[in-house]
């Protein structure tokens, strides 16, 4: 379906029984709704909702950068929860999505019933270091504008983050490959300036206040995000932090997996409620 927030035109996949609790999914960076496809099928207990972020395959990429701003994304995807008429869901976000969740949830912590981040963040906590990120990112960005969309996915699934890719299956890395093809140099360009790492405020101080059960997810291959995860669990009040034998996108190396153990701590959270 096609939902237009603020007026920017936004691409949703619905699927499944209007009487079963939601799941809200966000992609990362590069990617798309497609991202869920195997993950999905898993999880029939759940009406899915999978949005396109701003910038990102079937939705809208404005020319304008301002409108990219993690602010701005936070204040788009509340207006589609409440067109939507979804008041209270379960919100899982990968990566950069992991990263717009938590500040979502950080946001509007009323409509959340429980958070799942796989290989998330909460941002950089010092000013100094997100200055020199929103530096790279701005120089990332003017390359991809310059030198293409091709060039610059051929250098992307190359970066050491996504070496454990290299071992799937051919049509995995092809499917992987296509998604990320399907973007334009334009929208993730000012997703990069407009809501990277470096341009989202810090979230960390916020982690402490979330009552929710919160899921984090990390791959045993990305210590980074192992790390960041173990960190985050320890200010959390109600946090659990899984680890699966895989890499960065665990729901793209580890799909079954990664379903069944998202499954299986959600639905026994809603039978300890």
């Amino acid at each position: 379906m096609k939902l237009i927030a603020n007026g920017v035109r936004y691409h949703i996949e619905v699927v499944g029984d209007r009487a079963h609790p939601v799941l809200v999914l966000l992609h990362g960076f590069t990617g798309s709704t497609a991202t869920w496809e195997t993950a999905i099928e898993n999880w029939r207990d759940y009406r899915i909702v999978a949005i396109d972020l701003i910038g990102h395959s079937q939705t809208e990429s404005p020319a304008d950068e301002s409108r990219y701003t993690m602010e701005r994304q936070l204040d788009d995807l509340d207006y589609i929860f409440k067109e939507m008429k979804l008041e209270k869901f379960t919100l899982l976000g990968y990566s950069m999505g992991g990263r717009t969740a938590l500040a979502y949830t950080c946001e509007f912590p009323h409509r959340i019933d429980q958070l799942v981040l796989e290989s998330a963040s909460p941002g950089l906590k010092s000013e100094v270091v997100r200055e020199e990120r929103r530096e790279r990112d701005a120089q990332l960005a003017t390359n991809i504008l310059n030198g293409g969309l091709e060039q610059f996915v051929e250098k992307w699934e190359n970066i050491p983050l996504f070496d454990s890719q290299k071992s799937l299956p051919e049509h995995v890395r092809q499917q992987v490959k296509q998604e990320r093809l399907a973007q334009t140099a334009q929208g993730l360009a000012n997703s990069l300036k407009g809501m990277g790492t470096g341009s989202q405020r810090s979230y960390w101080t916020c982690l402490p206040e979330l009552e929710m059960p919160v899921l984090l997810v990390t791959g045993e291959l990305d210590p980074k995000f192992c790390a960041i995860a173990r960190e985050m669990e320890e200010l959390l009040p109600n946090a659990e932090h899984c680890i699966i034998s895989a890499g960065h996108a665990i729901h793209v190396e580890k799909p079954a997996e990664f379903a069944t153990m998202v499954m299986e701590r959600l639905n026994g959270i809603n039978k300890e409620d």
